[in-house]
């Protein structure tokens, strides 16, 4: 089969290769899968750049989230052969690949209401996203709700999880595309971090009060924006670093004005509360069958443009979500 190789750490154009490698065979309690799409996610970057909190012996192929087709079942594996289904392939044999072999235990089925891209896109985003906004800060309807980066992946889930909250969003992009992006997802107030004055246009929208709960992919100024914005007895959901600064928050300044500073690891929970991540699962099924939810597809790639993907990603260049769909004979 064709798979995706890292053999150096650097950026993801540099060094994925698209090699024939032997095709995978299930062992006990694993299932092999046609990857039918692949999710390209922000940490594919930092895997490749050697920069992720998980450092998979080299070489090893990207690709953390997929859509698959259940082809054969292992020893003491509950599946269904032609079953589709949502996995997350364990490296370093990731998902950007013809095949992949998944543990049948951790495998949930994509949802009928989403394409394969689109179901490929469903799992880490909006899980990240309900655990964050519902999980970690308690959102309530009618809050406001500030999202950065709000015509990403991960951002772009957060506006589409806010709203069927029932709050009031406000989303935070850069340029004049990603702004027409965010307003078509529905945000209520839509802020270009290039031209407008985040904190005293927050401020605005809000009466003066702030935003009531942030999601913060980015890190670096969008969290010392968020500071001077937020609410009283307002949430900050620290959720990623995609800016590449890591903040250091003040803590003199987050008792004054009485907010919440709340880390997000979604992967936890996986060990932590895997009952939760079931119930999420479900509960967004739900919401994309009531077409409440729809992941955000930027682009569907065939598995040649699987490195290009991985870098428009890294850069910061994309909008909605990137998908790798082998078989697929151009970029659309």
């Amino acid at each position: 089969m064709k798979a995706w190789r890292v053999h150096a750490n650097g950026e993801p154009r540099a060094v994925m290769r698209l090699e024939e490698v032997p095709d995978p065979q299930p062992g006990p309690g694993q299932l092999l899968l046609r990857v039918r799409a692949a999710n390209v996610n922000f940490p594919d970057a930092l895997l490749c750049r050697g920069q992720y909190q998980v450092r998979p012996p080299l070489p090893f192929t990207p690709g953390v989230e997929i859509c698959g087709e259940v082809l054969a079942v292992g020893e003491d594996a509950t599946g269904e052969t032609g079953a589709r289904v949502l996995a997350q392939p364990p490296l370093p044999d990731g998902g950007f690949a013809e095949l992949a072999v998944v543990d049948a235990a951790t495998v949930r089925p994509a949802p009928e209401a989403l394409d394969d891209a689109e179901a490929a896109a469903l799992h880490i985003g909006y899980q990240t996203g309900w655990f964050g906004l519902h999980r970690r800060a308690r959102l309530q309807a009618g809050e406001t709700l500030l999202v950065h980066a709000a015509a990403g992946g991960v951002g772009s889930a957060a506006v589409q999880l806010g709203k069927a909250a029932g709050a009031t969003v406000i989303g935070v992009v850069g340029g004049a595309d990603k702004a027409r992006t965010a307003r078509e997802l529905g945000c209520d107030v839509v802020l270009d971090r290039r031209s407008d004055d985040l904190v005293a246009a927050v401020k605005e929208a809000t009466g003066g009060r702030g935003a009531d709960v942030v999601y913060d992919p980015v890190g670096g100024e969008a969290y010392a924006k968020s500071v001077k914005c937020i609410a009283f007895e307002g949430r900050i959901v620290v959720v990623g670093f995609a800016g590449g600064a890591i903040p250091t928050p003040a803590l003199n300044h987050a008792l004054v004005k009485n907010y919440a500073i709340l880390g997000l690891h979604w992967g936890l929970y996986n060990t932590k509360d895997p009952a939760a991540i079931d119930a999420c699962h479900e509960e967004l099924t739900k919401l994309a069958a009531q077409g409440v939810i729809k992941p955000l597809i930027g682009g569907r790639v065939p598995l040649e443009g699987a490195a290009d993907a991985v870098q428009r990603v890294a850069d910061g260049t994309s909008v909605g979500r990137l998908v790798v769909v082998p078989g697929a004979e151009e970029a659309r």
